[in-house]
Order: structure tokens, then C-alpha cells, then sequence
């Protein structure tokens, strides 16, 4: 086949055509796309909240640490009920006093440090906007007092938090859904244009409310359906490698998680995105998603309590849509390529197994050791994919593995990969936006692990020890020397919220990969080598 720039040649070109292509040209982007609608519109009100009137019925005021009080109406109040329990002013940089008003108002006052992290005002933001949005309020309002620098920062903190928080999320209870929030007034600022604090709530909110289907609801075939859809919407080319085109690639290690399923309706799929603009020319940066809508572990099978909630290990994919999402809403000045590895990890008579050989497109033998080990398997081939259209970089996001989440737990997540600077930009990225990752090495020693006698690599090794280490090294070998960054996502999920997120389920990486690809024009030269 023909790639979609009209060029053939690659393996991809010499397999014949997937079975579905969708190009932008006979699916319009439509900027009215229906996820959008469910976000709180947002309105900016110049004046500090000098008085507060009879519609107001949710209220967070947001101040500096210190103890000024900058005339915050009904402050007397908050004043009054902090001294009742032995609190100073400042104490608010600590923990929000929620307090009932007089005529039935129900108010935050939190103050916030800025000298603290991105991480922290979120943190403190989240747990402030907590009691407010539990009334599930229509229209809420956010009072900003102190100087203009300092509402406009906390403005935008605040926006992001209310905005993400106040959104939907999917449930299936017989009493009637919670209501979205509706309106957000921002006292005390004007003129803020909070388009990436909007777009990055709506990928965020993509994410979850797809990590958030059951099973049953997003098998391969449905999420290949809800990607066409959302495709449609945005304007975003499509092409679905399907188990025919696979089998042509020879994408073996696809294939054999693919095979334990009794439906032939996992696929690789390609989305692109177009920027415009200088850099809308360049050679795009690609994107790999783990997408494992179920995971049994196959026939080295999870006990119950580690397969409850395995309908989350599609996250990746998620993220990658997320950022997508995120990109296209800003018109971000960048080619973007997706690549979504859809599949499902089954257990059944045709299910891969231990000590079998099988061999990825790229031509790389593998010996199996472990199935549940199918997460590093569907990204070898989805990476080999994404390598063969030489893009100027990738980076993929995956719930990967648990010795990730033993190293970290689930409040930062971490990164690997062949060029080092790419990994320090990950860490600056995720301090400048509250998603926090841990840069590990890893040496080429470690390979030792990884011989075999039969095959090129072993998947992986019977122990647990540094596996996150393990699998990076055996994905590197499906990038070729391709900049490649490698995001193990083990704050996909963190009981209680984490950061801006109020719910289990964090979106964790789509405000990260967004600050990725906003920071790449910063240098016109590839990422160093290592």
C-alpha cells in the first residue's frame, strides 16, 4: 500500500493496505466535538470580590501565605472561626477552613505558598474544591486576592483544578448521575487566556472516562469504535492495522498476546494529527499506547486480587489519546503520529504460551517466559511500527510493570530511555505541571538478564527484580537509535486522587506529554545521544 503522504516503500507500504483508513479530508474537524460540552465554561470577572451576593452559593477564596486578609469579604468570619480553634491566618497554607456563610453560602479559604510546587498548589487546590463540588453546584466561584501576579498564577491553577474536577465521569448506579459543573467565575483576573488549562483538562478527562469503561463495555472492538468516533470529530487521519494486516507485517509478538482472545478484534492503530505552521512540517513525533483492554495474565494467570482492575491496563492508550486530544484543541504546531496497541491478554486453548518463539516485525526473535508479560510484547511491534516511519522521536506511555510501582508507589510515575536529555526534560515537564516522574538509568549491562539460548532476547525474567529496568532494555531493541522516551505509568491509579485529580483513576501523563511537546521547539537538534 501507500502511506498516507502518498510514498510506499517501508514493510508497512510492502504488507498491503490495514483495513480501515479515515483521512481528515473526508472527516472535517469539528471544534463543537461532544466531549467538550461537559466542561465548566469559563468566565473572568476583573474586579476582586469585593462583596458577595445572594447567588453566590459556592465560593473558594484563594490568597498568599501570610496572614493578610486583602478585605476578602466575610473574612471577619473566617478570622473568627480559625481563632475559635486556636489557628492563625496562615494556617490556611496548611489545610482550606471550609465554613457555612449566612444565607446559605458554603465557602473555602485556602492560601497558597508560592514558593511550593505545581504538585503542592494542586494538591492544596483538590482538597480545597473537595467539599464544594461534593454539592455536585452548577456554577461555582473562585474569589483571587493579593497582587495581579499572584491571582493570575493561582487563576490558572485553580481553573485547571475546578475545571477537571467538576467534570463527569462515567457510572452506572440506578439513581440519576451527578450533574457537571456548569459555570466557573474567576474573581479578581481578566484577559487570561486559559485555553491549555481547558485543553489539558479535556485529554485528562478523555483519559479517565476511557480507563474508567468495564470491560465489558470496551472490548477491542468497542474502543476501536469509540477511536473512529473521536477521530471523526477532531479531524485525525486513521489507519487500523487489523490481524490480517499484522499477519502480513509478521508482527508475531502482537500477535501471539492477540491469539488467547476468541474475537479477531485487536488492531494496531495509527492516528495522525497535523499541526500548522513551521514546525507543522517537520518529521512528527510519535506516540505509543499500550492498549490492553483486559488483562488475565494468560496462562501464567493473576489471582483475583491482582486481576481486579485490569480493565485499567488500556491506560497508556488513553494517555496518548489524551495528549492527542489535548494537541488538537490548541492547534499545537506539531506533527503528531499514535500508534494504540488494541488488544486483550486471554487465557484459552489458543493463548500463547511459556518457552514458545516468536518473532516481532522487526525480525527480533523472542523467547516467552511469562504471558502476563504482554504489555512489553503489543508495544515491541507498535514501536517497530511507529521506528519504520522514522519520526523525530516517541515516546510511550504503558502500565507496565509492577516492580515500577514497588520502586515508586503510585504518586509519581517513572521514565527510561536512550537519550538522556529527553529524560531530563520529562522530569523538568513533570515539575512544571504537577506530574511527577523519576528518571532511572539503564545500563546495558542489565541485558545479561535478558540472553537466551533459543531466541535474540528473553520478554523477561521469572524474578521481579528491576523489571522496569528489563523492560525498557527489551523495548529499546524495537526503536532502533530513534530518540525514544519510555513512560512506565505507575500513577495511572492512586486510591484517593493525586495532584490536581480528585479521582483514583489520575489521567497521569497527558499533562505531562503535553509540556513534552510544547517544549520541543526549545531546540532544533534531536535529543543527544546518551
Amino acid at each position: 500500500m501507500k502511506n498516507s503522504s502518498g510514498k510506499s516503500g517501508d514493510k508497512a507500504a510492502k504488507a498491503g493496505r490495514p483495513k480501515i483508513t479515515q483521512t481528515a479530508k473526508a472527516a472535517k474537524a469539528s471544534s463543537g466535538a461532544s466531549l467538550s460540552r461537559d466542561l465548566a465554561r469559563l468566565v473572568q470577572q476583573p474586579s476582586t470580590l469585593a462583596q458577595r451576593t445572594d447567588d453566590i452559593r459556592h465560593l473558594l477564596h484563594v490568597l498568599p501565605a501570610g496572614d493578610a486578609w486583602y478585605d476578602a469579604p466575610d473574612h471577619a468570619g473566617a478570622q473568627a472561626a480559625l481563632s475559635r480553634r486556636g489557628k492563625q491566618p496562615d494556617s490556611l497554607a496548611k489545610s482550606a477552613l471550609v465554613l457555612e456563610l449566612p444565607g446559605g453560602c458554603l465557602s473555602a479559604w485556602l492560601r497558597l505558598d508560592e514558593a511550593k510546587s505545581a504538585f503542592e498548589w494542586h494538591e492544596s487546590l483538590r482538597q480545597a474544591l473537595k467539599p464544594l463540588l461534593e454539592e455536585r453546584p452548577a456554577h461555582l466561584h473562585i474569589a483571587l486576592h493579593g497582587p495581579a501576579a499572584f491571582r493570575q498564577r493561582a487563576a490558572r491553577a485553580a481553573a485547571y483544578v475546578a475545571v477537571l474536577n467538576g467534570a463527569p465521569l462515567p457510572s452506572w448506579k440506578s439513581e440519576p448521575a451527578p450533574k457537571p459543573l456548569q459555570h466557573l467565575s474567576l474573581h479578581g483576573v481578566s484577559g487570561l487566556d486559559l485555553a491549555r488549562e481547558q485543553a489539558v483538562a479535556e485529554g485528562n478527562t478523555l483519559c479517565r472516562q476511557l480507563t474508567l469503561l468495564p470491560p465489558n463495555l470496551l472490548d477491542p472492538a468497542q474502543y476501536r469504535a469509540r477511536i473512529r468516533t473521536l477521530a471523526r470529530e477532531c479531524g485525525w487521519d486513521l489507519e487500523e492495522f487489523d490481524l490480517q494486516a499484522l499477519k502480513r507485517l509478521k508482527a508475531g509478538a502482537f500477535l501471539a498476546v492477540a491469539r488467547g482472545s476468541g474475537h479477531d478484534d485487536a488492531a494496531i492503530v495509527k492516528l495522525r494529527y497535523s499541526g500548522q505552521g513551521p514546525r507543522g512540517k517537520a518529521k512528527p513525533i510519535a506516540l505509543v499506547g499500550k492498549g490492553i483492554c483486559f488483562d488475565t495474565g494468560g496462562h501464567n494467570l493473576k489471582p483475583a486480587r491482582y486481576m481486579h482492575n485490569m480493565h485499567d491496563d488500556m491506560n497508556g492508550s488513553a494517555v496518548a489519546l489524551g495528549i492527542l486530544l489535548a494537541a488538537t484543541r490548541l492547534h499545537l504546531p506539531v506533527n503528531l503520529e499514535v500508534w494504540l496497541a488494541i488488544a486483550q491478554n486471554h487465557l484459552s486453548p489458543e493463548a500463547y504460551t511459556q518457552n514458545e518463539v516468536v518473532t516481532a516485525l522487526n525480525g527480533t526473535s523472542i523467547e516467552i517466559i511469562h504471558t502476563d508479560a504482554e504489555g512489553r510484547m503489543v508495544l515491541a511491534d507498535a514501536l517497530a511500527l511507529a521506528t519504520e516511519a522514522k519520526p523525530q522521536a516517541i515516546i510511550d506511555f504503558a502500565t507496565l510493570t509492577g516492580s515500577m510501582i514497588g520502586a515508586l508507589g503510585e504518586r509519581m510515575s517513572g521514565v527510561l530511555g536512550n537519550r538522556d536529555d529527553l529524560a531530563a526534560r520529562a522530569v523538568a515537564a513533570g515539575q512544571a505541571t504537577g506530574e511527577r516522574v523519576v528518571a532511572f538509568p539503564m545500563p546495558g549491562d542489565y541485558d545479561e538478564a535478558l540472553d537466551s539460548s533459543v531466541a535474540d532476547v528473553k520478554q523477561c525474567t521469572l524474578d521481579s527484580e528491576a523489571d522496569h529496568i528489563l523492560a525498557a532494555r527489551f523495548l529499546q531493541r524495537f526503536v532502533g537509535d530513534t530518540p525514544w522516551l519510555h513512560v512506565d505509568l505507575s500513577a495511572a491509579r492512586c486510591k484517593g486522587g493525586l495532584g490536581a485529580v480528585g479521582s483514583d483513576i489520575t489521567g497521569f501523563g497527558v499533562a505531562l506529554g503535553l509540556a513534552l511537546l510544547d517544549q520541543w521547539p526549545a531546540s532544533s537538534q534531536k535529543p543527544g545521544a546518551q
